[in-house]
């Protein structure tokens, strides 16, 4: 079974109200149909990093987005996270107030996970950042990880003759 590494904008975006903007709603309905109709087919993990950042904000969202994780098992900590993440920075891929998405990658690059699920498309699923992520994982020699958003993991059975 493979591995999915749950960053924390997709529990953010299991558990905010309802918006009223197009693209924000959109994903919010395809994280929860990622979640009600795929999560079950691979072995969830997330980091302290997920925990801290869920726990941050309203206090009421933040139990709930805590709930969701709970039974979720955290991967250890290790120096060469740190190592990665660091390596990340001094190649500036990601600016000095993106550490924990760097974080994040590092996590999962470090831990061999197959995914990387989030919809941080700024810093993480950057098909500009990306690349540049790809290239210094192949320098380290580091298996590279699918990072990509629910829309990218939704099986969608269904079939056109067009």
């Amino acid at each position: 079974m493979d591995t999915v590494y749950i960053e924390t904008s997709i529990v953010s975006y299991l558990r905010q109200r309802p918006s009223a903007q197009v693209v924000m709603a959109a994903r919010q309905l395809l994280t929860h149909e990622w979640w009600d109709s795929e999560h079950s087919k691979y072995e969830l993990v997330a980091s302290q990093y997920v925990i801290d950042e869920a726990s941050a904000g309203d206090p009421a969202l933040a139990t709930e987005r805590l709930e969701l994780l709970e039974g979720i098992p955290l991967l250890p900590l290790d120096p060469e996270i740190a190592e990665i993440a660091d390596e990340i920075m001094t190649r500036a891929i990601l600016p000095p107030k993106a550490r924990t998405d760097a974080l994040h990658i590092a996590m999962v690059a470090h831990h061999r996970i197959q995914y990387l699920l989030t919809w941080n498309c700024r810093h993480i699923a950057n098909a500009t950042i990306l690349s540049r992520i790809h290239t210094l994982l192949a320098d380290l020699s580091i298996p590279i990880p699918v990072i990509c958003t629910p829309e990218e993991m939704v099986n969608d059975d269904t079939e056109t003759d067009d």
